[in-house]
């Protein structure tokens, strides 16, 4: 699949799930951080709320543990694994055309930003990029607009001739949200879209 990049100026890209297949490596790191507490992770729980922020998803579980700790034991893991994240060869390349055609181009993911930075780096991305907005960065995680907003105006772009790229309806919901348009690559991502 192609995408039309004509009537946009930016092209604002979901990190988890949309640029990397890190979904099952966050699902396992979050697990094992969890277990150090006696608390089993659900994987269809899990699953159906992707695109939310680890902190949002904590509250969510309803569990009580210190969330700062088990957050940062699961980005320890996750970056010592960080090596094992493979892009998906259909987002590079959109990515890449974006640029091609002269479109600024950013990461505004609800994910931690050492772990984001960790992927970048480690899958050799971080060239596409010229912002990186991670959930840190902003007051509320997706499915609030805030990060796409951020990231919009740290390109100096107006929401509008934004064009977003999501694999959660969290991130959707945001981006609608932001007065942006959004391509749900849900659609498309076979085992290795």
């Amino acid at each position: 699949m192609t995408l039309d990049f004509a009537p946009y100026e930016a092209l604002l890209m979901d990190w988890d799930g949309t640029m990397v297949d890190s979904q099952p490596l966050n699902y396992r790191c979050l697990a094992e951080a969890l277990s150090l507490y006696g608390i089993a992770l659900d994987q269809e729980w899990y699953r159906s709320r992707l695109g939310t922020s680890g902190s949002d998803l904590l509250a969510e579980l309803g569990v009580t543990v210190p969330h700062g700790e088990v957050l940062a034991r699961c980005g320890e893991l996750i970056i010592g694994s960080v090596r094992t994240l493979r892009p998906f060869p259909v987002a590079v390349g959109w990515v890449e055309a974006a640029r091609d055609q002269g479109l600024r181009c950013a990461v505004a993911s609800g994910g931690g930003g050492p772990v984001v930075r960790a992927g970048l780096v480690a899958t050799g991305l971080e060239r596409l990029f010229d912002v990186v907005v991670t959930r840190e960065d902003v007051a509320r995680g997706k499915p609030a607009p805030d990060v796409f907003v951020e990231a919009a105006r740290r390109l100096g772009v107006p929401p509008a001739r934004c064009l977003v790229v999501e694999d959660a309806d969290e991130g959707l919901a945001a981006a609608r949200a932001a007065g942006m348009d959004a391509v749900d690559v849900r659609p498309f991502a076979v085992s290795a879209w």
